[in-house]
């Protein structure tokens, strides 16, 4: 059994937890979902949700769906929808990058699609990049060239996913929720195990980082249960002696990256319960933590209508 502990962030943020998830529903036109999803530190401004410039602090991404409709023929299947995922990067045309990211977000979000219920159908999913959070390319050793292309997959995964709740015409069999992971530079050899989640530019140098998806369902007590349905773990600097216990190490960052994206998913599931409501505030913003107390939003007078995941 490990006996190391949790490491202490010099942002002060628990190691094992993410940015505080911002969740808004734009409420695009032309389209039949759409949501914005942020890991940001502080509440966005409530004029101009969708500015880009609003979310620099932490991923964020806009993702809008349109399904099920009409399928061309070239991609038509008789026996279960087409999901179709299409990313925008915040600047130039998409490229290799983001097609490469569009073909993740989709296998990502296919095991929680019910598509054998909209045969010879197409789901289309357009996802905008709006910002990448400030997580370019880290300076020192350990330092990778990829470093925070996890954060821009999980902020990716979490709005294409809220789009999906708020269209509300995909059936879905359970909820997918995704964060990044990252092993601190040198952790080896410290009593501190080295992983954080949802690491930043204040975190440092990172050895490796990944992202983890999870497919959270309820059942009629309402226990939630978790399945792994995306783990990509990666170095991000040259062959180090960590990976003499590599398969211990993504173990446990698994194991992160799962009480991290349990906070996004109660962050969904608080959002989705005030889905359609009459409420004034444009932004939905969640705090998950234990000691803190989350405050109800809702009219006098008004049912508030309530969404089962």
């Amino acid at each position: 059994m490990s006996t190391t502990t949790t490491t202490k962030r010099l942002n002060n943020r628990p190691a094992h937890s993410p940015r505080q998830p911002h969740i808004t529903f734009p409420g695009l036109a032309r389209v039949d979902g759409s949501a914005l999803f942020a890991f940001s530190p502080s509440p966005p401004p409530t004029s101009s949700p969708n500015s880009p410039s609003l979310f620099s602090s932490g991923p964020s991404a806009l993702a809008s769906l349109t399904g099920p409709i009409e399928v061309r023929l070239a991609l038509e299947n008789p026996s279960h929808a087409t999901l179709e995922v299409l990313v925008r990067p915040l600047s130039n045309v998409p490229a290799t990058q983001a097609k490469a990211l569009a073909a993740a977000v989709r296998t990502v979000l296919a095991p929680s699609v019910l598509g054998s219920m909209l045969p010879r159908t197409l789901v289309q999913l357009v996802v905008q990049i709006l910002s990448a959070g400030g997580q370019g390319k880290r300076e020192g050793a350990g330092a990778g060239a990829g470093v925070g292309e996890m954060g821009v997959m999980a902020a990716a995964v979490n709005a294409s996913t809220l789009a999906l709740l708020n269209a509300a015409s995909v059936p879905m069999r359970g909820v997918v929720c995704a964060v990044a992971v990252g092993l601190l530079h040198g952790a080896r050899g410290r009593e501190e195990d080295g992983l954080v989640v949802d690491p930043d530019e204040r975190d440092g140098p990172l050895d490796a980082e990944g992202c983890f998806a999870y497919m959270y369902t309820r059942d009629a007590g309402g226990d939630v249960h978790a399945k792994c349905v995306w783990t990509d773990w990666r170095a991000t600097g040259g062959p180090g002696e960590m990976y003499e216990a590599g398969a211990e190490v993504l173990q446990r960052a698994r194991e992160a990256g799962e009480r991290g994206a349990r906070e996004v998913y109660e962050a969904v599931y608080a959002s989705v319960e005030r889905m359609g409501t009459k409420e004034k505030v444009p932004t939905v913003a969640a705090v998950v933590r234990k000691d803190v107390e989350m405050e109800e939003m809702e009219e006098p007078g008004e049912e508030e209508e309530e969404m089962e995941i």
